[in-house]
């Protein structure tokens, strides 16, 4: 194995290693909470509650009842998270950085798990419920988490900066 195959292969296993702990997270909190049969709250702490809710929209409650347009769109997106940390292996190295990796494993297991609630019962299981905020899961915390950091990290990053300046 040569020395600069390293990085390479762990950044890879990092992107592939984080989106694969998100869905098995997020599947394994929604099948408790689905498993929960008593129509109230599961757990009630000031403004944080835990009650199953199926989403058969999109964030924010916008595109109800459009799942097959939402499968549709969780798979190009899919494809374009994969293609884009391939892109960045291979094309833009002075990006390739595990920043970057744990971003897009982050975004990646996300959608991965609210793309399989979609196929598997027609809508997404939500179950997080904070205050004013629309009731979320593990899956769309990630996501969240995930662009923020790739956001930062491509505002802020002076790799970025380099390897798109050349």
């Amino acid at each position: 194995m040569q020395k600069n195959s390293r990085p390479f292969l762990w950044l890879n296993a990092l992107f592939v290693l984080v989106a694969a702990a998100i869905v098995i997270a997020d599947q394994l909190s929604k099948n408790w909470v689905r498993s929960y049969t008593g129509g109230q709250p599961m757990f009630e702490a000031g403004i944080l509650r835990i009650i199953f809710v199926e989403n058969t929209g999109s964030s924010f409650g916008m595109f109800q009842d459009q799942n097959f347009v939402l499968s549709i769109v969780a798979v190009i997106g899919v494809v374009l998270i994969i293609a884009f940390a391939a892109a960045i292996s291979w094309k833009y190295k002075g990006i390739d950085f595990w920043l970057t990796k744990l971003s897009l494993g982050l975004i990646l297991g996300g959608t991965l798990g609210n793309l399989l609630d979609r196929l598997n019962y027609g809508a997404v299981t939500d179950f997080i419920d904070v205050g004013p905020w629309p009731t979320f899961n593990v899956a769309d915390s990630a996501m969240v988490v995930g662009v923020i950091l790739l956001v930062g990290f491509i505002v802020f990053s002076k790799r970025v900066k380099t390897a798109f300046s050349s």
